[in-house]
Parts: C-alpha cells; sequence; structure tokens
C-alpha cells in the first residue's frame, strides 16, 4: 500500500491548490467530459459534498473584485467535482468491502485521511488494494493534469534492483524514486508494475534510503 499512501499524500498537497486555481479570468484548456453519474444512494450526498466544495472554492477567491460574473475554469471545476465524487465513493467501497459503518460526511482531505488510516486492512484484500491504488493514482494523475504541474526529475546514478537498467529517477515533489523502464517487473504480485502498464515501480525516499529496494538493496 506504499503506492496508495503516495498517492494519497499528492491529493492531500493538490485539493486545496484546485480551488485556488478556480480563479475567474485566466485562459484555460477546454473542459474534460463529465465523470458519469454517480450510484443513485450517493447523489444526495455527493450533492451535499460538491456544494461544500463550493464553499471552500469561494473561501479561496472564486468571486473576484469587478469580475463576478467571469465564467468559472470549466477545467478546474470539473476535475473538483470528479475528485470530490471519487473520493466519496471511494472511502464507501472501502468500509463497505472492510464491513466498517457507513461514513460520516466530511470534508475530502478529511476522507482522504481516513482511506490512509484503513491501508493496513486494505492490503489484506488484494482487490480492495489494487481498486484504492488505481483510484488515487487515477485522481491525483487527474489533479495534477488539471493544475499543469510540471515534475522535477532527476537522474539517479546506478542500476535498478529489479531489472538492472539505468532507469532510476528520482521525483522529489512526491518523495519517490521510479524506475521508468516499462519491461521492469518486482517481485510484489501487487504492484502496479505487473498490471498496469502505464504504472512504473515506486519507492519512498525513505525506503529508498535504507536500501529496502529489492533483492540487491539499493542502487547508488
Amino acid at each position: 500500500m506504499r503506492q496508495a499512501a503516495l498517492w494519497i499524500g499528492t491529493l492531500l498537497q493538490q485539493f486545496p491548490e484546485l480551488a485556488v486555481e478556480l480563479v475567474p479570468g485566466r485562459s484555460a484548456p477546454a473542459h474534460r467530459p463529465a465523470p458519469p453519474p454517480p450510484p443513485a444512494d450517493l447523489a444526495g450526498r455527493l450533492r451535499a459534498e460538491r456544494e461544500e466544495a463550493l464553499l471552500l472554492q469561494q473561501r479561496h477567491g472564486l468571486v473576484a473584485p469587478g469580475h463576478s460574473a467571469a465564467p468559472l475554469r470549466l477545467h478546474i471545476s470539473d476535475t473538483l467535482r470528479d475528485v470530490t465524487d471519487g473520493v466519496v465513493e471511494l472511502e464507501e467501497a472501502v468500509r463497505e468491502r472492510l464491513g466498517l459503518p457507513r461514513a460520516r460526511r466530511a470534508p475530502v482531505p478529511e476522507r482522504l485521511r481516513r482511506i490512509a488510516g484503513l491501508l493496513d486492512a486494505v492490503a489484506a484484500d488484494p482487490v480492495l488494494a489494487a481498486h484504492v491504488r488505481d483510484e488515487t493514482r487515477r485522481m491525483a494523475r487527474r489533479c495534477a493534469r488539471a493544475l499543469g504541474d510540471t515534475e522535477t526529475v532527476v537522474r539517479v546514478p546506478g542500476r535498478c534492483p529489479w531489472c538492472d537498467s539505468v532507469s532510476l529517477r528520482a521525483f522529489p515533489d512526491r518523495g519517490a524514486v521510479l524506475c521508468v523502464n516499462p519491461a521492469c517487473r518486482c517481485a510484489d504480485p501487487l504492484c502496479g508494475c505487473h498490471d498496469d502498464p502505464a504504472y512504473r515501480h515506486t519507492w519512498d525516499e525513505d525506503e529508498w534510503r535504507r536500501g529496502d529496494s529489492g533483492p540487491k538493496g539499493a542502487a547508488g
């Protein structure tokens, strides 16, 4: 669940930035299609939480002085809605699968922290673990695209402990080391490098520094 924890940490940083980016009057690319409607039993709660998200947006300067009629940045608004709905649905799915009571309403960051607190239990269910990993990664990547993030990449000396290629890169902003070789496969069957062509094996910085990176230890 290390990867899911990294993506949740990224989302906790990104989500408040989306509200700030909703300031009207900026140029923006065409917005993405809206996500499919949520199940009927979630619709009311999702609508209420979107209203809370809009209040948060307003507190961060959604209505600019003298520009009250300016259009919203629709791709940012769509992303806020997608992530809000996605986090609510993910927490619902996690708690239902684990046999826990339905979660009380809460802002998105609090829901993310609650999901993070359940990751040890999630790890015992391979199907649920893969779902949590994939959803948190999807939402973090969508936030990054909406925010126009260009992440710093630093080449790491040495060879990958798993595939022995010179393909190691550090991503300081997310505190991670990745192997960018698309053919790399580690020994963990739950790692996304086995079933997602777009995924790259990941170590967090602390794990890499300790040398717990694979059968040969950390390279360099």
